[in-house]
């Protein structure tokens, strides 16, 4: 079952795009975070959804909030796909999908890993979330509108 909004999300620690740890709770009372998991680097929608969310970086600045993008791929892989596309934000790997599993992340026809995203405010309590594989670039419009 997928976290749900009112519901505290749960933390981890997963190494970014340059091998550095990186934890939910080190934004708590800090920043809103805008969780968002994708299948795969440098494939057709998850190229749409990172430069989508790339190219509202400002007004997810604007709002307060820190964008987390999740997928099983390397960190290499994650540094390459950031430096291909200038993107701005943490790319985190989950290795093994433990986080993927952990927020109720369904795969699409049980084999490609599921496209949600999760709007996390200060305290660390969930109060969005968007699930669609089909539609990656939804989920910078559905993320905005719950931080406004």
């Amino acid at each position: 079952m997928p976290i749900q909004p009112g519901e505290t999300a749960p933390d981890f620690v997963l190494p970014d795009q340059n091998g550095t740890p990186v934890s939910l709770s080190q934004f708590q009372g800090r920043s809103a975070v805008v969780l968002f998991f994708y299948p795969k680097d440098d494939t057709t929608g998850c190229t749409m959804e990172a430069c989508a969310f790339r190219d509202q970086t400002p007004a997810f600045d604007a709002a307060g909030a820190t964008l987390l993008g999740i997928s099983s791929d390397s960190s290499d892989s994650h540094s390459r796909f950031a430096a291909k596309y200038g993107l701005p934000m943490t790319l985190l790997s989950d290795k093994g999908g433990r986080v993927r599993k952990l927020y109720g992340v369904k795969s699409t026809f049980g084999i490609i890993p599921g496209r949600a995203t999760f709007v996390i405010d200060r305290s660390g309590v969930v109060r969005h979330v968007f699930s669609s594989q089909s539609e990656p670039t939804r989920h910078v419009s559905e993320a905005l509108s719950a931080l406004a």
